[in-house]
């Protein structure tokens, strides 16, 4: 009998072991790491320090480690919508995505998949116009949107790959916000995007349901919605598509920042709510939560 009991015994703390030694970890050597959109209203040249900052874990003050911009180039996703309804043509999404090449900074790459009910990559990394241009003529309009099963493979197959050595990542999500038959849930791919600290901009398209009411996710709007809001990203209609490119590609390469802390007095085991606020005249943008540190 108590050999019997000593294996259990041993089952539960390897059982135990296994369990934290899976659980993903949000931190490295610098503690937690945010990105961070900060800017000041004014032109002033004052830059912006982490005593400017306060940042809050579920109601908690945390205590800022450091706070410094990030001068490295961007790696952005172009994800597109090429399902069959979606109210948009080819040649508005064509435009609307070879805006970015003539945006992004020296450095900068683009990778542009368009998606239906798979994924399919259009263009591989680049900051070739012409080339991408030249790729674009494979966009197409057909079947069902399973955006979720696309942001699943962009993050693990696209982005992922990429890190830790590149740390300024974005999707930009060119869509109405509808997936019909993903198998992936959209908690768990908001919850990846917020692991991996990538952000999502949107060119948003007219909801093609009318906002109609999706059963066990997000209606179409709120999906593109919670996607930026809960990454720190903007949304933007896709008629502004130029402006769009240009702000966006500005504001990874001119205002993009790291902030590290510890956290104190939280668990990382749970989902925390994530608020940061800054001195006035500054505006600040990271995401709303850190996900539970566990697979």
């Amino acid at each position: 009998m108590w050999l019997l009991s000593l294996i259990l015994l041993m089952f539960i703390v390897s059982a135990n072991a296994q369990s934290r030694n899976s659980a993903k970890s949000t931190t490295n050597a610098d503690g937690m790491v945010l990105s961070v959109i900060a800017s000041r209203a004014s032109d002033a040249k004052e830059p912006i320090k982490s005593e400017n900052l306060y940042l809050y874990e579920n109601g908690i003050e945390q205590k800022i480690k450091n706070f410094s911009f990030d001068p490295s180039p961007s790696r952005i996703v172009l994800l597109v919508d090429n399902s069959q309804n979606l109210p948009a043509d080819i040649e508005k999404l064509k435009k609307a995505t070879i805006e970015f090449a003539y945006e992004i900074f020296d450095g900068d790459q683009l990778f542009v998949i368009g998606y239906d009910e798979k994924p399919e990559i259009i263009q591989e990394w680049t900051d070739d116009a012409k080339k991408l241009e030249t790729s674009l003529a494979t966009f197409r309009k057909q079947a069902n949107p399973y955006l979720f099963d696309a942001l699943n493979l962009t993050i693990d197959e696209v982005l992922i790959p990429l890190m830790p050595g590149t740390r300024k990542t974005a999707v930009v999500l060119i869509s109405d916000g509808l997936d019909r038959g993903s198998k992936t849930s959209f908690d768990k791919i908001l919850g990846k995007l917020q692991n991996q600290n990538i952000t999502v901009y949107a060119l948003q398209i007219s909801d093609r349901t009318g906002g109609a009411y999706r059963r066990d996710q997000p209606k179409a709007g709120e999906v593109i919605t919670k996607l930026t809001e809960g990454t720190g990203g903007k949304v933007f209609p896709i008629d502004e598509a130029q402006t769009a490119a240009k702000f966006i590609t500005d504001e990874l390469r001119k205002n993009r920042y790291l902030l590290s802390y510890f956290p104190t007095n939280t668990s990382s085991y749970d989902a925390r709510r994530i608020f940061l606020i800054a001195d006035e005249g500054i505006s600040v943008r990271t995401k709303n939560t850190q996900p539970p540190n566990v697979k």
